[in-house]
């Protein structure tokens, strides 16, 4: 059987660097942290926050305001962190991802709106968090067929559970882990489009919240698409470890937060 891919041109070249995973606990590693989350002095931050806020105002006066806006101080501050605290590079990140959202209409996704796709079971956030405390996405990739589903209600659904996550962490945490069960995947459920889509997004619009992302139980035929993308990641593939369901199990959940299909 022929391997097909489905291929769409990336957001963008560069993606960010990670740390590789560090083992401090005996049954799993600690989440990934970005070498340019940077402390700074909270009055120097503010500063800084305040001179962000200043430019996006003066320079792109098209852009929304309110919650996820250009005066959103607290988006501002952490995509400052993302780019070391320079301002120019933060102005010019921050403008694209408030940009984007409002063309990919993010506020008007819903539960409702993603019903369709949502009830092929190939995507879900799951109901408890992992033994670090850390919202988990799931995919299930031998769900995922796609020549007969609609690559755009594929990835409204992506955005959504990413948005759901993300409302889920708790204070203290800073990102989520996604799961990509392959078991059972074969060449009909290979997407580059998708899967470039997937770290496109969370370099571009969602720095720094997906912690690790665990590929599980890869097969052999995942692997050309896997050599195919990982060029792609460059060092943000770092954030990619290959395990086993019972690693998962194991090292990642209690017998009680074990997402039900990971059970024994």
């Amino acid at each position: 059987m022929a391997f097909q891919l489905f291929f769409r041109p990336p957001l963008g070249s560069h993606f960010v660097k990670a740390t590789p995973l560090v083992a401090n606990k005996p049954h799993g590693y600690s989440s990934l942290c970005i070498r340019n989350c940077v402390a700074m002095d909270p009055q120097k931050s503010q500063k800084l926050v305040l001179d962000v806020k200043e430019r996006l105002e003066k320079e792109y006066t098209d852009l929304p305001v309110g919650r996820n806006g250009r005066d959103d101080e607290e988006m501002i501050l952490w995509f400052l962190k993302d780019r070391k605290f320079s301002v120019d590079d933060a102005v010019s990140k921050l403008h694209k991802a408030i940009r984007w959202r409002r063309e990919f209409g993010v506020t008007n996704l819903s539960e409702e709106s993603v019903k369709s796709i949502a009830e092929t079971g190939k995507a879900y956030v799951h109901d408890n968090f992992d033994v670090y405390g850390r919202p988990v996405l799931i995919v299930d990739a031998s769900k995922h067929f796609p020549q007969k589903q609609d690559p755009d209600e594929d990835e409204k659904l992506c955005v959504f559970l990413i948005e759901k996550a993300l409302s889920r962490i708790p204070a203290g945490k800073q990102d989520i882990l996604g799961i990509i069960d392959l078991r059972g995947f074969g060449t009909e459920n290979a997407d580059l489009k998708f899967l470039t889509f997937l770290f496109d997004v969370f370099y571009y619009y969602y720095p720094r919240r997906l912690g690790q992302v665990l590929f599980v139980e890869a097969p052999f035929v995942f692997k050309p698409l896997w050599q195919l993308v990982k060029p792609m990641l460059k060092q943000y593939a770092s954030l990619a470890r290959f395990c086993s369901g019972k690693e998962v199990r194991e090292e990642y959940f209690t017998e009680e937060t074990v997402p039900a299909s990971f059970r024994k």
